[in-house]
C-alpha cells in the first residue's frame, strides 16, 4: 500500500529559508511535479509575497511580450517555472541591482537554467540555486538524519524498522514523486508516468532546446532506461533508436536538464588520467525507471536478478536527495579500472575526502563483494572515510578496515 501522501515535509525547507534571508534571488530547481510550487507557495503565504505562474498562459504571455514591466511591477515575488520566460533573468537582474535587499524574487524552473544561455552571467553574484527532487525516502518516512553528513562523519545511520526482501522493491518501483505515490498500483503508476513524459516532451522541451523530432525523444527515453547504471555509448545507444552518437549525447543533455536523469564521471585520485573516461547513466527516480522499463514489482520479486540495476538507480537518487539539502557540498562519482574492477558510488567532499558506496540485492555480504571497496582504499589511503555496503539486510556490520556493510534503509534511518 502506498504511503499517505499528506503534506511532507522537505529537507531543503530549512536551507531555503535561510537564503531568502541574505540572498536577493533564490532558484528552487527540479523536475516537474516534485513539488517546488507546493514548497515556494508556503514561503509566498508566509512572506506575504506575490504569486505568478508561467503556466498561466495569460501570465506567460505578459512575461514575454513585456519583462521589464512585469519586473518593474513587482517589489517582490514568487515568479513559478521562470524557464517558460527566460527574458525575465535579465529585468531581474537589473531590478536587483537597483535594490539588492534579500528575498526579493523567488524563482522555480523545472529545466536546469544555469545551461541556458546568458543565465548564469547575468545573475552571477546575485542568484543561490536550490535543488529540489522527488521525495527522498527521509521525506516519505519523516525521518530528519543526513545521511550523507552522518557517514562522513563516521557515524552511519542506526536502521531501527529496515526495509527488506519484497517491501523494499515495492519503495523502489514507487519513487518519489508524490502524485505517483498516491496511485495504489503499478499499473496506475505507469499511466501517470505516460503522462508525465508526454506533458514534459510537448511542453518543456522547446523551453531548453531547439529539436525538430520530438518524437524520438520518449523512445530514447524508454531506450536509456536498458542501459541505467551502464557506460554511456552515445553510438550505440543512437542506434537504438535510428539516430548517431552526437545526437544521442544532446538527447540525453536535454533529459538531464529536465533531471530526468544524470551522468556520472569516473572518480581517479589523479584527475588528468582518469582510468576509464566514459560517463555512467542513472536515472534519478526508480519510479519513473520502473514505470519505462515496463518492470513490476511483481516481476522483480519473481527475478530478482533484474533488480541490481534499479536498485542502483534507488540508491544513487538517495544519495543525491542527501546532497541537495546538506550544507556541504558532494559531487558524486563511480570507479572503474581496465580490470573491471568497480564500486557502484565515490562521493567525494570539498576536502577531498570520499566514500565508496555499493548498493547489492543480496541478503548476506560475501568477501567477493568486497574487492572494488578494496581497490578503492588502496588508491585513495587516508582520504577514504568508509567503504559501505547497502544490502537487502537488517545489520550494521563491519567487514574490514574502515568498510561496513549496512541495511539499505540506513539511507533514511527508518
Amino acid at each position: 500500500m502506498a504511503p499517505s501522501t499528506s503534506l511532507y515535509p522537505r529537507l531543503i525547507a530549512s536551507r531555503l529559508a535561510e537564503a531568502l534571508a541574505d540572498t536577493p534571488v533564490v532558484l528552487v530547481a527540479g523536475p516537474r511535479q516534485a513539488g517546488k510550487t507546493t514548497l515556494v507557495r508556503q514561503m509566498a503565504a508566509q512572506r506575504g509575497l506575490r504569486y505568478l505562474n508561467l503556466d498561466d498562459e495569460l501570465t506567460l504571455l505578459a512575461a514575454r511580450a513585456d519583462p521589464a514591466g512585469t519586473i518593474r511591477s513587482l517589489d517582490s515575488a514568487v515568479i513559478d517555472e521562470v524557464q517558460r520566460a527566460p527574458q525575465l533573468l535579465l529585468a531581474i537582474k537589473k531590478s536587483v541591482d537597483e535594490d539588492r535587499r534579500p528575498g526579493r524574487f523567488l524563482l522555480t524552473g523545472s529545466a536546469n537554467l544555469m545551461m541556458l544561455p546568458t543565465v548564469a552571467d547575468s545573475l552571477a553574484g546575485r542568484l543561490e540555486t536550490l535543488t529540489l527532487l522527488p521525495l527522498s525516502q527521509s521525506e516519505i518516512h519523516r525521518t530528519e538524519t543526513n545521511w550523507l553528513d552522518a557517514a562522513f562523519a563516521g557515524a552511519l545511520p542506526a536502521s531501527h524498522r529496515p526495509l527488506v526482501g519484497d517491501s523494499l522493491i515495492g519503495a523502489v518501483c514507487r519513487g518519489g514523486y508524490p502524485e505517483a505515490l498516491a496511485r495504489d498500483t503499478a499499473r496506475r503508476r505507469a499511466a501517470w508516468c505516460k503522462q508525465y513524459i508526454d506533458a514534459l516532451i510537448r511542453r518543456d522541451v522547446r523551453d531548453v532546446a531547439s529539436i525538430d523530432k520530438r518524437d524520438e525523444l520518449p523512445r530514447f527515453l524508454r531506450a536509456l532506461t536498458q542501459v541505467s547504471g551502464q557506460l554511456c555509448n552515445y553510438t550505440q545507444l543512437g542506434g537504438q533508436v535510428g539516430i548517431d552518437g552526437k545526437t544521442a549525447s544532446r538527447y540525453i543533455g536535454v533529459f538531464e536538464h529536465m533531471y530526468l536523469l544524470r551522468r556520472i564521471e569516473v572518480w581517479a585520485r589523479n584527475r588528468l588520467s582518469r582510468v576509464v573516461k566514459t560517463p555512467k547513466i542513472q536515472f534519478i527516480d526508480t519510479g519513473l525507471l520502473a514505470s519505462l522499463a515496463a518492470i513490476s514489482p511483481e516481476a522483480l520479486m519473481l527475478d530478482r536478478g533484474r533488480f541490481g540495476a534499479v536498485l542502483e538507480a534507488f540508491v544513487f537518487g538517495e544519495i543525491l536527495k542527501h546532497a541537495a539539502a546538506s550544507d556541504d557540498e558532494y559531487q558524486l562519482h563511480y570507479y572503474r579500472d581496465h580490470d573491471q574492477v568497480e564500486v557502484d558510488f565515490v562521493i567525494e567532499n570539498a576536502a577531498g575526502d570520499i566514500i565508496g558506496v555499493e548498493a547489492k540485492t543480496s541478503a548476506t555480504v560475501r568477501e567477493s563483494d568486497l574487492r572494488g571497496l578494496k581497490r578503492l582504499a588502496s588508491l585513495a589511503g587516508k582520504h577514504l572515510r568508509l567503504g559501505i555496503i547497502l544490502y537487502d539486510g537488517k545489520e550494521t556490520l563491519p567487514v574490514g578496515e574502515n568498510l561496513w556493510a549496512a541495511p539499505i534503509s540506513s539511507l533514511w534511518g527508518q
